[in-house]
């Protein structure tokens, strides 16, 4: 219960970050109550390894409850906007990061004298992920010409996604096999996952950034911006992993 209490916080955090920065209304605030309430009952059927209900309580529950609560306050101007972003921000930082917490509660892997546990399922995506984000820097840096997305995000460059991303595949064939049931054909699909969704996932939170007007989601780590600037590549690479090893293995 622990690891999965340290992720519910950091889904609350990530939660908080996201609401502080999007335009809302007044009239919202029991929405908002609503959607608080839901981080922990997110992570409470994690903790009752109740996948059925971890897999379809926010995309499906909150999809439903979210708007409900909002037309109840009489107020259409703004609906729209104020349910998108809602069920959005719940399913970007609380959906996907809790399959995080999900990997904790997966039965050990025993394959011999081999057993794999959660733990280090998590650690392997983790480590692909970051490792991921710092290639692409890398390779961007020493390589990078051609932009990808210069309105998005100006310093994203073919060189540095596509450096990034075989250097990422390569260490999946190395590590995953070793911390995982997948073989090597399935870690090869690990690695190309990681190496192209992790950089959707930072582009797609620059995009919310460029959007709202600011240049980092937050200040809660100094010279490193917000918490969704740390965590913006694992609300991509986190479902996408879980599930290819949950369809495989689970």
């Amino acid at each position: 219960p622990l690891p999965s209490l340290l992720l519910a916080i950091v889904s609350f955090m990530a939660f908080k970050e996201y609401i502080t920065l999007t335009p809302n209304r007044q009239q919202d605030r029991w929405a908002f109550l609503w959607a608080y309430v839901a981080i922990p009952l997110q992570y409470f059927w994690v903790v009752q390894a109740w996948y059925g209900m971890f897999i379809i309580f926010i995309p499906v529950y909150l999809f439903l409850l979210l708007p409900t609560r909002l037309v109840l306050s009489g107020h259409p101007k703004g609906f729209l906007n104020s349910t998108s972003t809602l069920h959005w921000g719940l399913m970007t930082t609380v959906f996907s990061l809790s399959h995080m917490a999900y990997l904790l509660v997966l039965p050990d892997y025993i394959e011999g004298d081999r057993i794999i546990t959660g733990a280090s399922l998590l650690f392997l995506l983790v480590f692909l992920t970051q490792m991921n984000d710092v290639a692409q820097f890398v390779w961007g840096k020493t390589l990078g010409q051609r932009k990808i997305l210069p309105l998005v995000s100006p310093n994203k460059t073919w060189e540095g996604f596509l450096g990034g991303a075989v250097t990422t595949l390569l260490v999946s064939l190395l590590l995953t096999p070793l911390f995982t049931p997948l073989d090597l054909p399935r870690a090869a699909l690990v690695g190309l996952e990681i190496g192209i969704f992790g950089f959707i996932g930072d582009v797609v939170m620059s995009a919310v950034k460029r959007d709202i007007g600011v240049k980092d989601t937050g200040t809660l780590l100094p010279g490193h911006g917000g918490i969704l600037d740390r965590l913006d590549s694992l609300t991509f690479t986190a479902p996408l992993y879980f599930h290819t090893l949950y369809y495989f293995y689970y």
